[in-house]
């Protein structure tokens, strides 16, 4: 059976960027603004508050897990924080172990966060897919994959980056299939808990190819047309329509990465009767023709392959620029 969830974040292409193994004590707060970098953090011991813009704040205990898919302003501190206490600064301990809070005495919380990268060219429309917060409670499988792509980001082994880039994927689908129900933001998990509107979504990622109609899916749905039209509006934030072009698009975008089929291929593997009809869509929707897409894309990676040197430093070197804590 199709799985769109797993399409969708193996389409994200996630890559471990950085992470770090964080003990505590005292009262201690940071707060960052990323610019849409994916967060994740587990507790390990201890408790600590979080809050995003824009949303209350949350208490994290121990075992839970949070994923953030795109951060842009979050606070982190202990549970008692005074007033007059500032931004702290993690202080570095080595081995990618950092401390925060009071520099002396026992730590009353451990945890590992980091961020990792969405290669995905298209990562702002899958992202869109997501929750903005993803809050896991008692899933001790969720706490073993975080400590495995924390040593594994720590350790210079070979194939690190292809155990890094599986381990991600995986971390990513348990974390959200962990959060499904109706309570979920709009988006992908929250169309995916319906069952009506998964086995629509499901036909969907099984045959993009399919000239498909919104009868044909509400079909699917086993829905009139009306009230699938709105159900999947409501869970999804976006028409069938718009989400099928959508989905299209990101496939093509990713078909035209891999240079491994011609614009005339990839028209038809997207439900497109000609290359010409396909060009005119994607250029609507892209902004740019297939072919140009393709050659910029080919450059972009020919010149991240170049920087790679400097993204590998060390924790220490990286550390404050990287991190919401």
């Amino acid at each position: 059976m199709v799985d769109p969830l797993a399409e969708v974040v193996m389409l994200l292409q996630p890559a471990a960027r950085f992470s770090k193994y964080v003990v505590g004590a005292g009262p201690w707060q940071v707060r960052r603004s990323d610019a849409g970098q994916p967060f994740y953090c587990v507790v390990l011991e201890g408790a600590c508050r979080l809050a995003l813009d824009g949303c209350e704040p949350i208490v994290l205990q121990t075992g839970d897990f949070v994923l953030i898919p795109a951060t842009f302003g979050v606070a982190m501190s202990s549970l008692q924080s005074p007033a007059d206490v500032e931004n702290s600064i993690p202080t570095a301990l080595g081995q990618g172990m950092f401390r925060i809070g009071a520099q002396e005495g026992p730590a009353d919380l451990r945890l590992l966060a980091g961020h990792c990268s969405f290669g995905s060219a298209d990562a702002t429309l899958l992202v869109s897919l997501l929750p903005q917060l993803i809050h896991v409670r008692g899933e001790e499988r969720l706490a073993t994959l975080v400590q495995l792509v924390g040593d594994e980001s720590r350790e210079n082994r070979s194939a690190r980056d292809v155990v890094l880039s599986r381990l991600l994927e995986v971390l990513l689908i348990e974390a959200l299939r962990s959060t499904t129900g109706t309570g979920a933001a709009p988006g992908l998990v929250r169309g995916l808990s319906d069952v009506r509107l998964a086995a629509a979504i499901r036909a969907i990622h099984a045959q993009p190819a399919r000239a498909w109609t919104v009868d044909e899916l509400a079909k699917e749905a086993a829905l009139s047309r009306s009230a699938f039209f709105e159900r999947f509006q409501r869970a999804i934030g976006a028409t069938p329509m718009e989400y099928l072009l959508a989905w299209r698009m990101a496939l093509a975008k990713d078909l035209l990465r891999r240079g491994k089929a011609s614009v005339g291929e990839i028209a038809q593997r997207v439900g497109y009767s000609s290359a010409s009809a396909f060009s005119v869509a994607f250029t609507r929707h892209v902004g740019l023709p297939p072919t140009l897409y393709a050659r910029e894309q080919t450059a972009a990676a020919h010149a991240d392959g170049q920087s790679h040197a400097l993204l590998s430093k060390t924790d220490e070197e990286f550390a404050p620029q990287s991190l919401a804590i």
